[in-house]
């Protein structure tokens, strides 16, 4: 069974033959055929039997473009065959080659180019004639039946076979017809009527034959505007238009080769030959560029997607390290209580109670972290942020013994209660004192943690967490809080960005500044509890705030 592709009706929007015309292409469209009727007004009359002088290198420079132009829109039209399976398509493909094919016949039997006869069977006098009649005859049947194929029934409208099977059929049936139509003319040259009296002048049948292909062409106007949807549609009526002034010029009032009126024909048939093309390249550009945009959005939107994948795994990573480390020291100590020959069960048993603790503690950092990237509704309560202080330090107590660091903290005794996430907040203070400390651990001398709290015009609090370590360098500071930006070796730069992002979900700010004589100062600003919200000191921010921490 022959498999036949279906173009969703979405998609065929983004396709010439599909595509309705704009309203500025319907302009552009009747702006071509209005300079047309302008070129046949300026040239018909007196100036059209003017004789120009024979230019030899004309002809084969003319249609040698028209057959790249006409094979050019030939192959972009099976291409779009090769995506719709239109018949109609197949159609009007086949007529674009057809004319192709058509122009090397007329080409070799036009006389006095390549010899004074023509080359393709010399001394012929009426043979390039009735090539030329044949191919103006013929594109207009192949727009009629593309007119009638594209609204014919489903079954009838779409081709079923394989698609490169039916380009090569046609292109072997379109040779063929040219070629046995070249034999026919070349051979009964003879036989033919007369259509040329001698190289320049024309006899009387030239306007019976003129009026024929210029009925032909009306005719096929005319079935494109009733059947009219598409931009394609709409160009090919250019085109019939073009041929009509081209009929028109060469024509009337006295058909004369070499003429004024005779070389504006060529233009216009060279025009008339050009349009679909400039369309159908102009379309696959702009289709082209939206395609590259579509892409180039997509690949951002997959980036942000592994940025936000990568952010919320080294948020967990980073987040669950300390309740895991806790969890492993405590047990650590509860096995040495067991392994010794008198066990110390009290001992044991709290050890086993600060794993239980820290366990409750990782599942509500990873609650807590997915609440912050999924926006989820969070757990706000009255804070006592001195007692948030106290328990902070007291989880980080043992990286403070070892590390031998002075700690300096005294509970402010006038402060008000804030509002906020009790985890949340706990792991911002969680996050500062362990910067603190892995940045004092890192170098010799006095190490000291000063973590404080105040009160800002009665309705913010300010809390700071202060260092005596290796400090933030000037380039570093603008960037200290960019997710997966890190001063540290083995640091995964997700603390910092989690950090500001909490506290700002909480209306507030945090930023950094150098400490006086070494080490960093983070502060973090949050609404007091009864307060209108710490949005309303972020818009009318202290004066003291350092640079860059200004949000």
């Amino acid at each position: 069974m022959v498999k036949t592709t279906v173009v969703d009706p979405e998609e065929q929007h983004f396709i010439l033959s599909s595509l309705s015309p704009s309203r500025a292409q319907k302009r552009l469209a009747l702006a071509v055929v209005l300079v047309l009727l302008v070129v046949l007004f300026i040239i018909e009359g007196p100036l059209s039997t003017t004789q120009a002088g024979r230019i030899d290198a004309f002809v084969p420079v003319y249609a040698t473009a028209m057959f790249v132009n006409d094979s050019i829109t030939a192959v972009l039209l099976f291409a779009q065959f090769s995506i719709l399976r239109s018949r109609a398509l197949l159609a009007i493909a086949s007529g674009y080659l057809f004319t192709a094919f058509m122009l090397i016949p007329w080409t070799l039997t036009f006389p006095g180019i390549f010899t004074p006869g023509g080359l393709l069977g010399a001394g012929l006098q009426q043979s390039t004639h009735w090539l030329y009649i044949l191919w103006h005859a013929g594109f207009p049947m192949f727009v009629i039946a593309y007119a009638l194929l594209k609204d014919a029934d489903p079954a009838k409208r779409l081709w079923q076979g394989s698609a490169g099977a039916a380009i090569l059929s046609s292109v072997a049936a379109t040779a063929a017809v040219v070629g046995a139509a070249t034999f026919f003319v070349t051979a009964g040259d003879a036989q033919l009527p007369r259509i040329a009296l001698d190289p320049v002048r024309f006899s009387p049948l030239w306007f019976y034959a003129a009026g024929g292909l210029a009925l032909l062409s009306v005719l096929a106007l005319i079935v494109l505007w009733i059947r009219q949807r598409s931009v394609l549609d709409l160009w090919l009526m250019v085109v019939m238009c073009a041929y009509l002034t081209e009929f028109c010029l060469i024509s009337f009032p006295v058909p004369l080769r070499f003429s004024v009126g005779w070389y504006a024909a060529r233009f216009c048939g060279f025009l008339s030959g050009s349009l679909v093309l400039f369309v159908l390249l102009y379309e696959i550009t702009t289709l082209y560029a939206r395609l590259l945009h579509a892409v180039f959005a997509q690949r951002r939107e997959r980036e942000a997607r592994l940025m936000t994948g990568d952010a919320v795994s080294a948020s967990i990573a980073h987040e669950i390290k300390q309740p895991l480390s806790g969890i492993i020291t405590n047990a650590d100590a509860g096995l040495r209580w067991l392994d010794r020959s008198m066990p110390d069960l009290d001992e044991a048993k709290a050890s086993f109670k600060y794993i239980v603790a820290d366990g409750h503690r990782a599942a509500a950092v990873i609650e807590s972290i997915r609440a912050i990237f999924k926006k989820d509704a969070r757990n706000i309560t009255s804070l006592d942020i001195n007692e948030l202080i106290g328990e902070a330090l007291t989880l980080t107590r043992g990286d403070l013994q070892r590390h031998r660091i002075l700690v300096q903290a005294e509970p402010n005794g006038q402060l008000p209660r804030a509002r906020g996430d009790r985890i949340q907040l706990q792991q911002v203070l969680l996050n500062l004192i362990t910067n603190a400390i892995d940045s004092m651990a890192a170098k010799d001398g006095a190490r000291v943690l000063g973590v404080k709290s105040e009160v800002r015009d009665g309705a913010s609090i300010i809390v700071s967490v202060a260092d005596t370590g290796t400090g933030i360098g000037s380039q570093e500071l603008e960037r200290i809080f960019n997710p997966l930006f890190t001063t540290k070796s083995g640091g995964m730069g997700m603390g910092l960005s989690i950090c500001r992002s909490i506290i700002e979900a909480h209306d507030g700010q945090l930023w950094v500044t150098p400490n006086k004589p070494e080490g960093a100062v983070f502060q973090f600003m949050l609404a007091a509890d009864g307060a209108t919200s710490a949005g309303a000191s972020r818009r009318e921010q202290p004066d003291d705030l350092p640079l860059g921490s200004r949000l």
